[in-house]
């Protein structure tokens, strides 16, 4: 029973020595806590901007993408038409060049 009070009285001294947090300490660590509380408000703001910034490059990107689509599809059908057009001048050039040769037999 001794030994039993004797750790008892021993932990109580322990408890009473190492006390506890002083309303100092408490409001230290309060506005630590409310300091990283803001910290962390403000990197989550920031990355909502940073994704807002990346989605409007996104669409930016994308509509830039459509315009060269459009543009390689113009430029194929403009050649396409230019190579019709040389093709039926090449044709008219040998019909012409078939009547003048068949005038100079005469």
């Amino acid at each position: 029973m001794g030994k039993r009070l004797s750790i008892i009285a021993i932990g109580l001294a322990f408890a009473a020595l190492t006390g506890c947090a002083t309303t100092g300490e408490l409001e230290k660590v309060q506005s630590q806590q409310q300091l990283d509380s803001a910290k962390a408000d403000q990197a989550v703001r920031d990355a909502q901007a940073a994704k807002a910034a990346a989605d409007a490059a996104k669409l930016q990107a994308d509509a830039a993408a459509a315009r060269v689509e459009n543009a390689i599809k113009l430029a194929e059908e403009r050649e396409k038409a230019a190579a019709e057009r040389e093709k039926a001048a090449d044709e008219k050039a040998a019909k012409a060049e078939a009547i003048f040769q068949r005038s100079m037999r005469k």
